[in-house]
């Protein structure tokens, strides 16, 4: 027999904006979902910097979304809409979200969710959504990356960073990654990086010419921005391509476009939160085909730096934000 769902719920709210104190669990109703949707009872909740920038009121929940926080889930299907077909009552699922992770029960689109993978834990499956759907989007859609050739990856122990040198590595590139610390570089090499680079210590440009011989990487992924986009442009081989998914050190730069245009190289970006349910599915098909047998066959391990129970979430900010972490961190929703 399905579970009885609830009336009510305990979910984590954003008060206010403003550091992870603003983070306060409270009781609010149960949602129900429409046609095309699933509600999850969520057994873990994935933690990632958009919700630190949501919480800080610089990225807003899209238009007639939940506004709680939470951009991945996983947990079993508690209740399906109309039309829904892939997915039925009792069903291990993990899922993309638009918000709403950061609760007992999410809604879900469902071309945007996912079977568990099996031997895949509940935490380990929330940690998989936002991470694989941005690093297969941005590096092997828009960044084309192909076998043989170069990816630079800037955050190599952030979430994103731990699988875009997997995956990358996994369908045959070759990776160089940055980290702010030795202990760092070591865990990239651990996952499959052929040379790491403590940007503490070392310039990226500087070490990307040595291992390429002069000629450059072919892609690059950053989160960064700012100065570093600049040193992006310096470290791409001709035809190379650069795509930002984050502007930690800022949004707003000046760019030689002489160096552009010698080495015809492709800036772009993206941000997956406002694209349309359709394209979330077609980026959900190609990591179900791509990368979540890499997964299945432990080619590719799901890397989970902390978990903390639900009502912790404000912990769980205050550890993203020392950027000690490596890896995944996790809400746990007993």
């Amino acid at each position: 027999m399905p579970d009885t769902i609830p009336a009510t719920m305990t979910a984590v709210e954003i008060r206010g904006k403003g550091g992870p104190e603003v983070l306060v669990a409270t009781s609010l109703e149960t949602p129900q979902p429409k046609a095309g949707q699933i509600l999850i009872k969520v057994a873990a909740a994935g933690v990632n910097r958009p919700d630190v920038l949501q919480r800080k009121g610089l990225y807003p929940a899209p238009k007639g979304h939940s506004e709680l926080p939470g951009l991945e889930a996983a947990g079993t299907v508690a209740a399906v809409g109309a039309g829904v077909t892939r997915f039925k009552v009792g069903d291990p699922v993990m899922a993309l979200l638009n918000g709403g992770g950061y609760a007992e029960y999410a809604l879900a689109e469902e071309p945007a969710t996912l079977a568990v993978p099996e031997g895949v834990s509940m935490v380990e499956a929330a940690a998989i959504p936002e991470t694989f759907f941005t690093v297969w989007h941005n590096v092997f859609e828009r960044g084309a990356l192909k076998s043989g050739e170069w990816l630079l990856v800037h955050g190599g122990t952030s979430g994103i960073g731990v699988t875009a040198i997997q995956l990358a590595a996994a369908l045959g590139a070759k990776v160089i990654a940055t980290a702010g610390s030795a202990a760092k570089c070591a865990v990239c090499l651990e996952l499959g990086a052929r040379r790491a680079v403590d940007y503490t210590a070392e310039d990226f440009v500087e070490v990307v010419k040595a291992e390429t011989e002069g000629r450059g990487v072919d892609v690059i992924l950053d989160m960064v921005g700012g100065d570093y986009v600049d040193r992006n442009i310096r470290s791409l081989a001709d035809d190379g391509r650069v795509v930002n998914i984050g502007y930690q050190n800022g949004s707003k730069v000046t760019v030689d476009m002489m160096r552009v245009m010698l080495k015809r190289l492709t800036l772009t970006g993206s941000t997956l939160r406002i694209r349309p349910t359709t394209v979330k599915g077609a980026i959900a098909r190609a990591v179900e085909a791509q990368a979540l047998p890499l997964v299945a066959n432990g080619k590719i391990k799901i890397v989970i730096d902390s978990t903390f129970p639900l009502a912790e979430a404000a912990q769980a900010h205050a550890r993203m934000e020392t950027s000690q972490h490596i890896g995944k961190i996790v809400l746990t929703v007993s």
